[in-house]
């Protein structure tokens, strides 16, 4: 992806790329293909990514879990990639504050930390941060459970948007019409 997104940018041409993952289930395998393919995708300029989330075994499936899964990876590549986040002046890395606190002392009561502390870091909200024991004690549920019951949590709130009777009238002719003229079978 890397290169032909550096051919893409010499002939002036835009890059597709996509979140390529062969895995069968949300497993550690979707999660290592899915984020190298994302990072080669970012790292290469790629100016659109199809099936950046939830895609499994090659695209044949998708699974609401790996897309919650997913969405989260993508945002913190997003973080990533926050001009804020690889600043480098003298006033983002801390320099001043680092000479003022010295080997001995600590950073929260300095102004620098307290203006930074709460948006320096990616707050996840399918990942889990704690460590095992408290992880253990609050049931011991995995990633894919609890991307399950995010899932499960906005399918819950989901409110379709209003649309036009006549114009859903006409969407739902349409799809009967193709199906009656051999279209995609579909399970819906």
């Amino acid at each position: 992806t890397q290169m032909t997104g550096q051919m893409a940018r010499h002939y002036g041409l835009p890059l597709r790329s996509s979140g390529v993952c062969a895995a069968n289930i949300p497993d550690g395998q979707a999660m290592w293909e899915t984020s190298n393919s994302l990072w080669a995708a970012v790292q290469s300029g790629t100016n659109l990514v199809y099936h950046a989330a939830g895609w499994l075994e090659g695209g044949l499936i998708a699974s609401p879990e790996k897309f919650i899964m997913d969405c989260e990876v993508l945002q913190m590549i997003q973080r990533y990639m926050e001009p804020e986040v690889w600043a480098t002046a003298p006033e983002d890395i801390a320099i001043g504050t680092i000479a003022e606190v010295g080997p001995d002392g600590h950073y929260f009561g300095c102004q620098h930390t307290q203006d930074r502390y709460t948006t320096a870091f990616y707050q996840p909200f399918v990942s889990d941060w704690r460590n095992f024991e408290a992880w253990q004690i609050d049931g011991s549920v995995w990633t894919p459970e609890r991307a399950n019951r995010i899932f499960h949590a906005i399918m819950a709130e989901f409110e379709a948007p209003p649309m036009d009777p006549g114009i859903h009238e006409e969407l739902r002719a349409f799809v009967d019409r193709r199906k009656a003229e051999g279209g995609a079978p579909t399970d819906f």
